[in-house]
């Protein structure tokens, strides 16, 4: 399996530190990945039909949002690490994530249709990142802000990281906030 080091904080925007913290060192980054995963699968199967389109304040978003969110935030990334990777630098906008949750109608579908989903890009996730070379692993590209204004810079590797430890973020968010009331 590649080995795809840690960014240094240069590779990625101050704000993806919280997500960049929560991605262990002492395993490779792609089998986290799948293990993560698997773990979060496990876990949320576990969990009552009602929690998965629980609230815990107005506003904000269910289980079945978090995971489909999840998606569509790996989905936007690792398209990001293609592009970079493929050594395509134009600036690429943002997504409004609130907006996309909307619109996702999660709640409407069924965990088993969520997961099917989830793992076919998570896949696609890590065969593209396994058939990245490691010399694109440094390639970077920008991000633009909804006033056309660029808003960060993030490398190949560091978009990898991203979409680990922010699946982990919303992981904890689920144990700590929907599960432990």
């Amino acid at each position: 399996m590649q080995k795809i080091s840690r960014p240094e904080p240069s590779e990625y925007p101050s704000y993806s530190s919280i997500y960049m913290d929560l991605v262990r060192e002492d395993k490779p980054l792609l089998e986290q990945l799948w293990n993560n995963y698997l773990e979060l699968k496990a876990f949320v199967y576990g969990l009552p039909e009602e929690t998965l389109c629980f609230r815990y304040e107005e506003g904000k978003w269910t289980i079945k949002e978090i995971l489909v969110h999840l998606i569509d935030d790996e989905r936007i990334f690792a398209y990001r690490a293609l592009r970079y990777g493929r050594n395509d630098d134009t600036p690429l906008h943002g997504f409004d994530q609130d907006a996309y949750a909307l619109e996702s109608r999660a709640n409407e579908r069924s965990l088993e249709n969520i997961f099917k989903e989830y793992e076919s890009v998570r896949r696609a996730t890590l065969t593209l990142f396994e058939n990245l070379h490691e010399e694109t692993h440094l390639r970077a590209g920008e991000g633009i802000d909804y006033d056309g204004s660029i808003i960060n810079k993030r490398t190949v590797r560091a978009l990898a990281y991203h979409i680990a430890g922010h699946e982990l973020r919303h992981f904890n968010i689920i144990k700590e906030r929907y599960v432990n009331l």
